[in-house]
Order: structure tokens, then sequence, then C-alpha cells
């Protein structure tokens, strides 16, 4: 994945929430101090090809690691790096957050996270979302705010000036994620 041109302090984000399961991933092995393959799996309700593929994301991008050598056959399989246990705490803030309301499907798809960050505390135009995530295509950025207006975690409001545009801003569901998501970018 090529960096943002325009916002690169969200690219630690984006990198992050490429896969659905890297948030849950990280705190569940930050919750049980490491985990096996197994056990991930069955806790999250992932399939075995999406765990090996977040697995393998989160690896390359240095928050996980495999627990080296042979011992005791409860040793975890999975450890969180330095930097994993860095961000542990807030990703089991998130989850546990999205995860009482039944909020997790939305949270955990490719470009929500992403969104709310770029929107911020501001109200931001269609083409404002555009630049700040370039990676984005205008169908993701579209149906992740379509998603984002549904569930209320978002409202479109009509910016009076000429001509007429809408603009995006969070409503307390979005507002309360957003201020979950401190500390992982």
């Amino acid at each position: 994945m090529s960096p943002s041109k325009q916002n690169p302090d969200l690219d630690p984000l984006i990198s992050l929430v490429h896969h659905r399961w890297s948030i849950p991933i990280i705190a569940l092995l930050y919750c049980r101090s490491g985990a096996k393959f197994i056990t991930l799996a069955n806790q999250l309700g992932a399939s075995r090809t999406s765990m090996n593929v977040s697995l393998r994301h989160l690896i390359a991008l240095g928050l996980v690691e495999r627990n080296t050598g042979h011992g005791h056959p409860m040793r975890p399989e999975y450890l969180l790096t330095r930097r994993g246990m860095a961000i542990g705490r807030h990703c089991v803030v998130l989850n546990q957050a999205v995860r009482q309301k039944d909020d997790a499907d939305l949270a955990f798809r490719k470009w929500t996270l992403p969104l709310v960050a770029a929107i911020g505390e501001d109200s931001l135009r269609f083409n404002e979302l555009r630049s700040v995530l370039a990676d984005a295509t205008p169908r993701a950025i579209t149906l992740g705010l379509k998603s984002l207006l549904r569930e209320r975690w978002a409202n479109r409001t009509l910016i009076d000036e000429y001509p007429p545009a809408a603009g995006y801003q969070l409503l307390s569901k979005g507002q309360r994620v957003l201020s979950c998501m401190n500390g992982l970018y």
C-alpha cells in the first residue's frame, strides 16, 4: 500500500486496519499475553485464511511476532512486540467499546476508522475526505460514509455557501469511537 499523498499522519492507522481482524487480534494478544493460532481463530470467529493473512500483515508491520523455540504445549504461538504492546491497550479499549454497542462489524471495515479519524472534530466535504484519504477510491469513501450515516456515527449537513455543498461531521457514536482511537496512530 502506498503512503497517503496528503495526510501521512493517517498512514499508520490505514496500514493497521487494512485487514478486518487486526485490532481484535492485537486486543486479544494483549489481554492474554499471547495466544495460539487456533485460540485466536476460535475466539474471534475468523476463518483460518483470514487469520493467516491478518497475522502475516501484523508481523510485517512489526506489531506481532511468532514465539520462537519449542516448549510447553500451552506456550502461545504469537506474541506482541514492543510496538504491539504500545498500542495493545488502545486496541482493547476500542474493541470493547464497539463490541458493547454491536458496532464491531462497521468499525472493523477497511475504511471506517480512517474516515472517522479524517473527519475528526471538523465538518469535511467529500473532496476534502478524498484528499485526506488519497488511497481510498471514491466508491470506498461513498460506501463508508453511507454506512456511517446509516448507523448514526456521522451526520450530513448542508454547508451554506456558493455553490452549496454537503459536509460530514461525527455524531456522538462517531466521537466516542474517535476518542477510543487515541494512541492507535
